[in-house]
């Protein structure tokens, strides 16, 4: 009995010792320890769920701890917080808004490994080290309900200028520039297609036939594939995804030309958390990523890729206009006053 009693004590000293040693290995950075990256992103959150769960199954020492919202809100955040940053990444961004963060000293440059494998335009090649990377292109729409344009006798818009028609007062919802990057990329488009005097003379004609602009930019098709409004200005991925599960949408790619924007990342300054920033950026560029990044997106950073999306219009990649992301980048704060200024009485929602 003596005997049982001295190794069952050996063997609680010996638990003892052991979470001990866990304990201490946990608390010094060890064992148990796992970095916590905090990430801005206005990534749809339907998606964010599979890039976090790809990502730290090569990384299990990072936990990704996402902060999402639309890219104005995002954005704003961001500027809210720039004498002291709370991100440790921006990720899934405007390139636009990073384009536009970055004059304000707000990144880390870094190249990821495999960075020169992207298209060029793709990553930002204006400094020695890349301020931001480039990951896949959204690209701006028209959802329309099928069974209420029907019942309201409304023909399909094939062009941004057939929404002036008075026949659709009511029927268009919008994203606020100000809020959405969808609604930002849109209003960019028009100025760089026909310039800022029939541009804002456009957006003046379309205001009379809008109901009410909407925070996000995905809203306007989620509402047109409700069937509240008849049609939305959105983005192709969110049109698409609504027809795989059934909604009665039908995603034009307007003839006079769609923008678009990059989703992007970038590395705020300063951060606490660079080593685990880099592996996260290094996975971004990958082609595993990309590969992901394709399953909603038609149009990615890895050359030889993209495979064509499910229910995206017919020639909408042809359709993209030359987009001057400098311009964009420089003149938004700009833009976007504007646009409140006259717009802005009208509601969002």
């Amino acid at each position: 009995m003596k005997t049982k009693r001295y190794f069952s004590k050996i063997r609680t000293l010996g638990k003892a010792l052991l979470l001990s040693s866990l304990l201490s290995l946990s608390m010094s950075g060890g064992l148990l320890a796992k970095t916590n990256l905090l990430v801005y992103t206005a990534v749809e959150a339907d998606e964010l769920r599979l890039f976090k769960k790809s990502f730290e199954k090569k990384h299990s020492d990072i936990s990704i701890k996402w902060v999402r919202d639309s890219t104005g809100i995002i954005t704003a955040k961001l500027l809210a917080e720039k004498r002291k940053p709370r991100a440790d990444m921006v990720w899934g961004l405007a390139a636009t808004s990073l384009l536009m963060l970055a004059q304000e000293d707000y990144f880390q440059g870094y190249a990821p490994k495999g960075v020169q494998k992207l298209v060029p335009n793709f990553y930002d090649r204006k400094h020695a080290t890349p301020q931001w990377v480039g990951q896949r292109v959204w690209i701006g729409s028209i959802c329309v309900n099928t069974i209420l344009a029907k019942q309201y006798q409304l023909p399909t818009p094939m062009r941004w200028s057939d929404l002036l028609n008075p026949i659709y007062k009511g029927h268009v919802v919008m994203p606020n520039p100000n809020s959405s990057g969808t609604g930002f990329l849109d209003v960019s488009a028009w100025i760089q297609m026909w310039g800022e005097e029939n541009a804002w003379n456009y957006m003046e004609g379309l205001h009379k036939n809008i109901a009410h602009y909407t925070h996000s930019g995905s809203k306007p098709c989620k509402l047109a594939g409700a069937g509240e409004f008849a049609i939305g200005i959105s983005f192709a991925k969110r049109g698409a995804n609504m027809i795989s599960k059934g909604a009665p949408i039908k995603v034009i790619a307007p003839e006079e030309g769609v923008g678009w924007d990059l989703e992007a990342f970038a590395i705020v300054k300063n951060t606490k958390k660079l080593a685990a920033a880099k592996k996260f950026a290094d996975w971004s560029v990958s082609r595993e990523a990309n590969v992901l990044y394709n399953r909603e997106y038609a149009k990615v950073a890895y050359p030889g890729v993209a495979k064509p999306v499910a229910n995206f219009p017919n020639r909408i990649v042809a359709r993209m206009i030359d987009n001057d992301f400098e311009f964009a980048g420089n003149h938004r704060k700009q833009i976007l006053k504007k646009w409140a200024s006259k717009f802005s009485s009208k509601k969002t929602k």
